[in-house]
């Protein structure tokens, strides 16, 4: 009797194994040094990420270099499982725990590190709540507010604007200056800072699937002049836009500290004066909310003193 005959449900042959094996891989390229964190010979490795290709049919892995890196479809591909899988293994986690009669989990979105007054808060509230314990959900530069309308998330630290009237905005923290990411050899790249008229020069990489009052304020298409900013194919992550702008392909608006754009390779970030600053807030949906979201948002308060 075949699976669906059974009611069983596949992941279309998809093996666990290969799926997480790529994960540590997208951050330890080295067979062998994944292999250590897997506790697997490097052989295993290897196998697992070939079964992967395979599978998908395209290479994921580029072995030609002198340092093994992902390829442009694998690092779209890792954009997109890193979030579902961490979704995944938190309703393993959930389950587990309600089975156990663990503590609940509050699951909050956010996009690169957590660190600063974020890692700060979270450790404050589960000292508050002991109860509790906070999962943090990597959430993609695109659509930014997907995630807590879709339930994916309880909370989430998302890049202002916010305007939705679903949506509750409370702590605002990291106002920053934006700045211009540029490739390396770009005639504004030698500049200490350039004006917004100079954004007429450049030609802006957008953010797809971003509410468009965000879009005016972080992919402007006019300056104050009248001059017109032209804009180039928009992307969904922050790497994908990288390379476009290694690439030659435009340039991008960037927030928040610099420390965030740490595998920013081969480009550089120079601010723009005369635009707003950049800020974050954490947001969560309005009426329908996790009963511990309120503890949170109190705990980031205070660590913003």
């Amino acid at each position: 009797m075949s699976a669906k005959a059974r009611g069983t449900v596949q992941l279309r042959g998809i093996e666990i194994r290969e799926l997480e094996c790529f994960l540590v891989l997208a951050e330890e390229p080295h067979p062998g040094h994944a292999a250590v964190r897997l506790g697997v010979p490097a052989e295993t490795v290897d196998l697992l990420l070939r079964a992967l290709e395979d599978r998908i049919g395209a290479p994921l892995l580029d072995r030609t270099g002198p340092r093994p890196c992902l390829t442009p479809f694998g690092e779209e591909f890792l954009d997109a499982l890193r979030p579902a899988y961490q979704n995944l293994a938190a309703v393993v986690d959930g389950a587990r725990d309600r089975a156990h009669g663990g503590p609940s989990t509050v699951r909050l979105g956010f996009r690169g590190k957590v660190h600063g007054p974020v890692a700060e808060a979270v450790r404050a509230f589960e000292e508050r709540e002991p109860g509790t314990r906070v999962r943090i959900v990597e959430t993609a530069h695109s659509d930014p507010f997907g995630p807590l309308r879709e339930g994916e998330v309880d909370a989430a630290v998302v890049l202002l604007p916010v305007r939705e009237l679903d949506l509750v905005v409370g702590a605002v923290f990291s106002r920053q200056p934006q700045r211009l990411a540029l490739p390396a050899d770009h005639p504004l790249a030698a500049r200490t800072g350039v004006g917004i008229e100079d954004m007429a020069r450049v030609s802006l990489i957008p953010v797809r699937r971003t509410p468009d009052h965000w879009l005016r304020v972080h992919a402007p298409t006019v300056t104050p002049l009248g001059r017109t900013i032209r804009h180039e194919t928009g992307v969904d992550t922050l790497r994908e836009g990288f390379s476009q702008i290694a690439a030659g392909r435009g340039a991008m608006l960037l927030s928040g500290d610099v420390a965030d754009h740490a595998d920013r390779d081969g480009l550089v970030l120079v601010p723009v004066n005369g635009l707003p600053e950049s800020s974050l807030g954490l947001v969560w949906p309005r009426g329908d909310r996790h009963p511990s979201v309120p503890v949170l948002a109190a705990a980031l308060a205070d660590a913003l003193g």
